[in-house]
């Protein structure tokens, strides 16, 4: 007998304390003895295993269906295992005409989707993203084929764009400095079908918040935790004064970035803040000598350096 990992109260007194009984199935109040709950479902595997082979053996169920296969997960390879080989000659003659034709009658965009697919994962793997972003990626790249929005658009733009939207739907910060490097295509290119594909295929991405981009930021600049947190209160105040509007996420929180680093004594060039942030010197200079203007921080930053 287990104690309930559910908050569930007994509806006779009102009391938490209840068991379960595995062997009747049944849920038991402790303090006053109701049965609350009887003939209750067993969800575990009715069996053991001791290895992995095993457990191959006897699971009836194969892995969940995934957007990041072509099928899904639930097609089948004829020969696909190594116990073909074990078959006499002329079996094994007909089993790789089966195989071969199987692959011959595959439609244009499963044939279209195993390329996209094992692109998306090179990329995806290249920047370190979780699989809920590329299970997404996937899902967006598998519904434009199906619309025939990748007619007259490069494969690997498609994916990048697919790849783009996903991050920006998980909230999960990437460039498109960084997308471009890691596919080589060009970002006004990948900027081009990421809008394309998430205004046709009615995705709604809100506006990425420079926040996201401090820890990475802070990270690759090896800016203390201090810093980083001082660069989120200047964003924040940045926010509140409507400094953060029409401007470039990535820009502001390099330059949010940057005076943290000044305040703290964490002395960066502009030149490394804007190489890790993907901008121009130009627009770091520009954003600083805003942020330092609208929340009075320049008594703060001369303060600093006559100390």
């Amino acid at each position: 007998m287990a104690q309930s990992r559910f908050i569930k109260k007994c509806p006779e007194c009102g009391g938490i304390n209840l068991i379960i009984n595995k062997d009747r199935g049944e849920m038991t109040c402790k303090d006053c003895g109701l049965v609350v709950e009887e003939k209750m479902i067993d969800f575990g595997q009715e069996w053991r295993e001791f290895d992995h082979e095993q457990a191959d053996k006897r699971r009836r169920t194969g892995a969940p269906s995934s957007w990041t296969k072509f099928d899904k997960g639930l097609g089948t390879d004829i020969g696909s295992r190594g116990d073909i080989y074990q078959l006499k000659s002329k079996e094994r003659n007909k089993y790789f005409r089966l195989k071969k034709w199987q692959h011959r009658i595959s439609t244009a965009i499963e044939r279209n989707l195993k390329l996209a697919l094992a692109e998306l994962k090179r990329v995806s793997s290249f920047l370190k993203l979780p699989a809920s972003v590329e299970e997404e990626a996937a899902r967006i790249y598998t519904l434009a084929v199906q619309r025939g929005l990748v007619r007259g658009r490069s494969m690997e733009s498609v994916v990048s764009g697919a790849l783009y939207a996903a991050c920006r739907r998980h909230e999960v910060p990437r460039t498109l400095d960084e997308l471009s490097e890691a596919s080589g295509i060009d970002k006004k290119e990948i900027g081009r079908t990421y809008r394309f594909v998430t205004r046709e295929l009615g995705i709604r991405i809100l506006p990425s918040n420079p926040v996201d981009y401090i820890p990475r930021f802070a990270s690759a600049l090896k800016l203390n935790a201090e810093t980083q947190s001082k660069a989120v209160e200047i964003l924040e105040q940045a926010q509140k004064s409507e400094l953060t509007s029409g401007r470039g996420p990535t820009g502001i929180a390099a330059a949010s970035l940057y005076v943290a680093a000044l305040i703290n004594n964490e002395k960066k060039t502009q030149r490394e803040v804007a190489d890790v942030a993907g901008v121009t010197e130009v627009t770091i200079r520009n954003r600083y000598k805003e942020l330092l203007r609208e929340l009075n921080l320049k008594d703060v930053i001369k303060k600093v350096e006559e100390d």
